[in-house]
């Protein structure tokens, strides 16, 4: 190993830390053939936790013995034979369960010890990995879904992509950081990559260079979400597409070399970019590569959050992409095996996975279009959803994740598929629902955050009960969405926000969107807004 663990002397290192000092949490993978062929009590209980580095957890409850597999898909852009392989896995082992996480991977559950090198080879041949996908280490790289054929793209950035997730890859100089750390890439001009919520972004930018006008990047860093949420704040560098990977391999050598290793719930990127600032980072990152320009005009336009429905033309003249709802993120793998085939009858065979859940169909003909959209697969999963269902974003919930408090995918499918009966409006609202604190659904982003907590009740003792959240978005500078008062009952839900929904419907102006809505009448008046609402349902 060619660095020095600076912070091993430290008396002060958590638990975590003082395990990884001992053992990289890479080396998993040179122990799970022997953890197969021996079974799941052949695993030490105090090695559950470092499973994670190969894209594993154990899932609710461990016990149990049946893991969670995330699988890398830097950018989402998945070949053919990729998606086949996908299928498989939830078809032969996972129980038919195949999940789009909000970074764009794919998440299998009910997986045994025994069927991990199996599912390895399967991944490894047709160049997939799970490496990475978890654990205190660069986990998979966010970015344009639409890449190389965006018209809203400045360049292709799958190149840059690939480059800077090849590097991270299985790198022992890189596996061992203080904790998750989370990049994205993207030159689409409306941060389809969520630029603020990553540790590290890459985001379009142009600067005039001696007379010439060059393409390339800013850069962001700090922005992370969990109990302490916070933006990513932009450096005061312009970065050439040729510069990322150096730029890349230098803030991970900070987060590595500086990031704090004695708390475990101070150790993301995002605390140490508090405390130094933009100004102290950006100094530092220089330190490392040398002089770089000073940062230009940035090209974001606005943003899209992930949602590509609909039939649209690509760059390639004659060419269009189809962008499909997956209602809360979930397939089967039958499913998955029919995206397939229609992706290569109608396509090229690519899919691309979005982080609002959902994926889309490239590179398909003008005439292929219509037959495309006739296949009895889009009456379920549909180009043009119905408003709520088609905004609507999940965590696992308490079904298979241990930190989860209340059930979550399927209480929302339920919720937005009872708004969309109930209601109709002229703009999206979207909804993110969490679990816990941790916001693996990203809830403070949402239109309206709906996060699982337990509630003690007089009639029915402890229940599933939801805080809601008003007002996210990453527009502009971006803002988290601002807690209400209140906790309701998971079965009162659907009729509180039916009520609270109404009263938006009369009072919004035409066009207006929830999050200007918001801006415009205030916390007070919404917390009026939502203490009748709540009265309405009891009474009711």
């Amino acid at each position: 190993m060619s660095y020095t663990k600076v912070w091993a002397d430290n008396l002060k290192l958590n638990a975590t830390e003082q395990k990884k000092l001992q053992k990289d949490g890479l080396e998993i993978f040179k122990d799970i053939p022997y953890y197969a062929e021996n079974g799941f009590d052949s695993i030490p209980k105090d090695e559950w936790d470092l499973f994670k580095w190969a894209g594993l957890y154990l899932q609710r409850p461990k016990e149990d013995g049946y893991f969670m597999m995330r699988v890398n898909i830097p950018s989402g852009i998945l070949t053919n034979e990729q998606v086949e392989a996908i299928a498989s896995i939830g078809r032969d082992y996972g129980r038919d369960v195949v999940d789009i996480t909000t970074r764009q991977a794919i998440q299998f559950h009910w997986l045994r010890i025994e069927h991990i090198p199996d599912i390895f080879n399967r991944l490894n041949a047709v160049g997939m990995s799970t490496a990475g996908a978890c654990g205190d280490i660069t986990r998979t790289i966010v970015g344009n879904p639409l890449a190389g054929i965006d018209p809203n793209e400045l360049f292709d950035t799958t190149p840059i992509v690939n480059e800077v997730y090849e590097f991270f890859q299985h790198n022992e100089e890189f596996s061992n950081l203080p904790r998750k750390y989370k990049m994205s890439i993207s030159t689409n001009v409306y941060n389809a990559a969520n630029a603020e919520i990553n540790c590290a972004s890459f985001t379009p930018a142009t600067k005039e260079i001696a007379g010439e006008t060059v393409l390339g990047f800013h850069v962001k860093v700090g922005g992370g979400l969990s109990a302490r949420p916070f933006l990513a704040q932009t450096l005061n560098l312009f970065v050439r597409p040729e510069q990322v990977k150096e730029v890349a391999i230098a803030i991970t050598t900070i987060f590595r070399d500086y990031g704090y290793r004695e708390k475990r719930h101070l150790a993301r990127l995002k605390f140490l970019m508090a405390d130094w600032g933009p100004e102290k980072f950006t100094e530092k990152v220089l330190e490392y590569t040398g002089p770089l320009p000073e940062k230009g005009e940035d090209a974001v336009k606005g943003w899209n959050a992930g949602y590509f429905y609909g039939v649209h033309p690509q760059k390639q003249e004659g060419l269009h992409y189809a962008g499909f709802n997956v209602p809360v993120g979930r397939l089967s793998a039958d499913e998955f095996f029919e995206i397939a085939r229609i992706a290569k009858q109608y396509g090229n065979g690519e899919v691309r996975t979005c982080n609002s859940q959902n994926f889309i169909i490239p590179n398909v003909p003008a005439e292929n279009v219509e037959s495309l959209l006739q296949e009895p697969l889009f009456q379920r999963i549909k180009e043009k959803p119905q408003s709520f269902i088609g905004h609507a974003v999940s965590c696992t919930g308490i079904e298979y994740c241990n930190l989860a408090l209340v059930e979550t995918k399927e209480r929302l499918r339920r919720i937005a598929e009872y708004l969309d009966e109930q209601l109709t409006l002229d703009v999206p609202v979207r909804f993110h629902m969490v679990g816990c604190p941790n916001s693996c659904g990203q809830r403070q982003i949402a239109d309206i955050g709906l996060q699982g907590v337990k509630m003690k009740t007089k009639d029915k003792g402890m229940v599933e009960a939801f805080e809601i959240y008003v007002g996210g978005t990453l527009l502009g500078d971006g803002a988290f969405n601002e807690k209400l008062k209140g906790k309701f009952d998971g079965e009162d839900l659907p009729n509180v926000l039916v009520a609270f929904l109404t009263a938006f419907k009369e009072q919004k102006l035409l066009g207006e969107s929830f999050y200007e809505f918001v801006g415009r009448v205030g916390l007070e008046h919404l917390q009026a807004t939502l203490d009748q609402a709540a009265v309405e349902v009891v009474v009711s």
